[in-house]
């Protein structure tokens, strides 16, 4: 009997605890495949917000704004731009996902058109004269912004592909390792990203690799907005230690964002941009990347609506939204 006993409440207390554990909210937040970008602010994120109240878990997902949309995943990240061509069903989306919102920006991202050093050409303006003699990396089939980037840059200084021999690559990386492999003379390449550094060394004996300074007048900035309205120019001061800056240069910076759905609760959205502003510390121990995020630069504007518990937290913090 009292073996009977003790296996009835067993079983009354381990039902109990599922009943529990499945009445408790787990909050899912996409990444990409591990090592990405995303894939590292995820999991950066979700261990802060598991220390303060909000049970996370990270899934590394491939193409997850449609799952955002629909609300079957909570949270997830995009740069800027592609979440403005995803609520519009413009640029590289060809459908639009309405419910779509921000939580806020997380770090800015920096960029830029990179050449190889001994190439002679520091501006748009010296690519624009030898254009027609090189060979850019195109397409890039798994990362299909990744052309915007670069179209927003050659629109910059009145260039488009087509005045360029086009080479078809396959992913960011690809098209980085094609310009040390001197299969192409153009390409994108992320400020300080590892793909880059390795080019970098294995051109030193040519001098590196050197990026293209954009135009900062109004009307260079307009041209390179009509492709990344969310991004910005910026003035890189040189730097030995950092490849493609030998040179000063102006380069591309874009936000990199958090998003969630319209049919996220208030509270949680809240919470979690309460969690994300004012964590900074934790997040940059989990992620160098944070170290360059802004609290008072969360939220700028953007084509993409900002989810009403974002935009309590920020009142609360005097946060000013849309500039």
């Amino acid at each position: 009997m009292k073996h009977v006993t003790k296996l009835l409440i067993g079983g009354l207390l381990g039902g109990l605890m599922t009943t529990g554990m499945a009445s408790a909210q787990v909050v899912s937040i996409a990444t990409g495949a591990q090592g990405s970008l995303a894939y590292n602010s995820g999991q950066a994120i979700a261990k802060v917000a598991n220390d303060h109240g909000i049970t996370a878990r990270t899934q590394p997902l491939v193409g997850y704004l449609p799952l955002i949309d629909n609300g079957e995943v909570d949270f997830g990240f995009s740069n800027g731009v592609e979440a403005e061509f995803a609520l519009t069903g413009t640029g590289n989306y060809d459908r639009a996902h309405p419910n779509l919102r921000l939580v806020g920006v997380m770090f800015p991202l920096t960029t830029g058109i990179m050449v190889r050093a001994d190439s002679g050409i520091l501006t748009v303006a010296d690519l624009k004269a030898k254009a027609s003699e090189l060979k850019i990396a195109s397409e890039y089939t798994k990362s299909t912004i990744i052309p915007y980037y670069i179209g927003g840059g050659l629109a910059n200084g009145g260039m488009t592909y087509d005045d360029f021999q086009k080479v078809p690559v396959s992913s960011f990386v690809a098209g980085i390792n094609a310009l040390g492999d001197g299969l192409v003379d153009v390409a994108l390449v992320s400020l300080n990203n590892g793909a880059g550094k390795q080019v970098e060394a294995k051109l030193s004996g040519s001098g590196g690799l050197q990026y293209v300074s954009l135009d900062d007048s109004p009307e260079g900035v307009a041209a390179f907005k009509k492709f990344l309205p969310a991004g910005n120019i910026i003035a890189m001061k040189a730097n030995e230690k950092i490849p493609g800056l030998k040179q000063p240069a102006n380069i591309m910076q874009v936000p990199w964002m958090m998003l969630t759905s319209v049919n996220a609760s208030d509270e949680l959205v809240y919470k979690m941009t309460k969690i994300v502003a004012e964590n900074n510390d934790a997040l940059k121990a989990s992620f160098g990347a944070f170290g360059n995020a802004k609290p008072e630069k969360m939220a700028p504007a953007n084509g993409v609506p900002y989810h009403p518990g974002a935009l309590k937290y920020y009142e609360e913090a005097g946060i000013t939204v849309g500039e």
